[in-house]
């Protein structure tokens, strides 16, 4: 990016891995995008939040749904996350973009049990019960509407809660993205969303307003940062 956007205001960007693109171009993009989620621990919130809310045993497999799956690499840490455990999941991915559910696909190995769906999640009827639904590093590609149209979808479809792990807006992560993406010569994709998805990101008022804009009250979700550069917001319904 060739000039610093105004981070006191959500920066209305496109990504470049939003573009039409070749299947090789968004696979390279999207391996790099999972090597930044394993330098800077970005599948530690989601880990957390399900050790808190999932059973330790359970009389069904609980059904876990990630939106906007990507590359993959967050449902499969997830599974042996609950191999480790042995606790019994059901795993889906869902993705827009067919490429990517056929490159994460592609990515998993022989023995993982992950379904993969390519499908709009605000037109998306799930065919089996879910019990959480998770997203990562998706929602800043949402406009304001959608997002509100999201969580909603999910507080419909989640039985027993959902969570969203995003970036933060913030000057210090958006320029060491944008000088760190190009001195580890990352998909040249990669060197222009990483700074793009944090101008593009909400911060702590923005998910106030948004989840009241969902008739969601004040207390019935929680707004966490998490070091480095994200900002979660989770939903545990009671049972």
């Amino acid at each position: 990016m060739n000039h610093t956007p105004d981070l006191r205001q959500r920066a209305q960007l496109t990504e470049l891995m939003d573009e039409p693109c070749t299947r090789e171009e968004l696979r390279g993009c999207l391996r790099d995008i999972a090597r930044l989620n394993r330098w800077f621990l970005g599948y530690r919130p989601v880990l957390h939040w399900l050790d808190l809310v999932v059973p330790a045993s359970a009389a069904w497999p609980i059904h876990i749904l990630d939106v906007g799956c990507g590359y993959g690499d967050g449902l499969r840490r997830i599974e042996r996350w609950a191999l480790k455990r042995g606790i019994a999941l059901e795993l889906t991915g869902l993705d827009i973009n067919p490429d990517a559910v056929a490159i994460a696909a592609e990515a998993s190995p022989p023995k993982s049990t992950i379904r993969w769906i390519a499908a709009d999640v605000l037109r998306h009827a799930p065919d089996r019960p879910v019990h959480l639904v998770v997203s990562s590093l998706f929602t800043h590609h949402l406009a304001e509407p959608d997002l509100i149209r999201f969580l909603e979808w999910m507080e419909l479809h989640a039985a027993l809660g959902w969570f969203v792990n995003d970036l933060s807006r913030a000057a210090v992560p958006y320029h060491f993205l944008r000088l760190f993406s190009k001195l580890a010569h990352l998909h040249p994709f990669v060197q222009y969303d990483s700074p793009a998805s944090i101008a593009r990101a909400f911060v702590r008022q923005d998910w106030e307003t948004i989840c009241a804009s969902a008739g969601l009250a004040p207390g019935a979700v929680s707004i966490r940062p998490f070091k480095p550069a994200r900002l979660c917001v989770a939903r545990s319904k009671p049972q």
